[in-house]
């Protein structure tokens, strides 16, 4: 396992859902049919965030053309941020053709212990502001 870049422990899967459940106005609810998805805000406006991606035949191992089972898709500001998370060969964030044109990025749990939990704090916090609404943001976040 790595060590992280900025001195706090390595990101574990179960982080995910402790992050997204300790930003203000989250639920745990359902997407794409029966995908757990973070939302914001709580209540029938909320919008997905985080969402937990069923196997599918658009991302697979390269190497064994078995279909990843445990990828989780993450919001991101816009498609900049996206590049610069995917294209930043240290990270283990990837995207595959079927997220062309979506501000969002894909990760594998089994991977999350190549990134701190801070830097994945800091990449869910982005997810979340983008998805909620501007005035929770200043809220959290001030200006």
């Amino acid at each position: 396992m790595s060590t992280s870049r900025s001195g706090t422990r390595p990101a574990r899967p179960e982080d995910v859902d402790e992050i997204c459940g300790s930003l203000p106005e989250t639920e745990l609810g359902t997407s794409w049919g029966d995908r757990p998805t973070w939302k914001v805000p709580r209540g029938d406006k909320g919008k997905g965030f985080v969402l937990y991606r069923a196997p599918h035949k658009t991302a697979v191992d390269p190497d064994t053309g078995e279909m990843y089972d445990d990828l989780v898709v993450i919001t991101t500001p816009t498609e900049v941020e996206k590049h610069a998370l995917v294209e930043d060969g240290s990270t283990p964030f990837f995207t595959i053709d079927h997220f062309d044109g979506h501000a969002a990025v894909l990760v594998r749990l089994s991977r999350l212990g190549e990134i701190s939990r801070q830097e994945l704090v800091e990449v869910i916090t982005d997810a979340w502001a983008t998805k909620a609404p501007r005035k929770l943001v200043r809220e959290h976040l001030g200006e």
